[in-house]
């Protein structure tokens, strides 16, 4: 049994979960992922903008998580992995964010290496698939 995400929340998050969609500052440009109510730049509560991000971007950071290390959602994953690859990654954009790495993972993970968003299941929770973003080291790369 995993994380419990309610359907209301779970559709409220599609943009960002899916298409990584953030919010631009309108009053000082700062890109916001995921979104958030206000900027922690300059403290506006509003005037914000929709923004696609790309998607892109380069690992700034990175842990690997063992079986007993990993949150519930994801023991079916320890179990079948043994220990996976979780990265920070600073989009071309400027956020950061955290998400797994995808196979084949290099045999050595480097800070700096260019990455790019990509569409898979997460974890299973009663029986329904939770899809998101990983990030896969771009070919030529690894």
């Amino acid at each position: 049994m995993g994380a419990h995400i309610s359907i209301p929340m779970y559709q409220r998050a599609v943009k960002q979960r899916y298409r990584l969609v953030g919010l631009k500052c309108s009053n000082c440009g700062q890109i916001i992922f995921p979104p958030k109510a206000g900027c922690k730049s300059c403290g506006a509560l509003d005037n914000f903008t929709e923004v696609q991000l790309s998607g892109r971007g380069k690992i700034y950071s990175y842990t690997v998580i063992a079986g007993a290390g990993a949150p519930p959602e994801f023991s079916e994953e320890a179990a079948y992995r043994g220990a996976y690859p979780v990265v920070l990654v600073e989009l071309e954009e400027g956020p950061r964010i955290i998400a797994q790495l995808t196979e084949p993972v290099p045999a050595e993970i480097k800070i700096g290496m260019p990455v790019e968003m990509v569409l898979r299941q997460i974890y299973t929770e009663e029986d329904v698939i939770r899809y998101g973003y990983k990030f896969k080291v771009l070919e030529g790369e690894k």
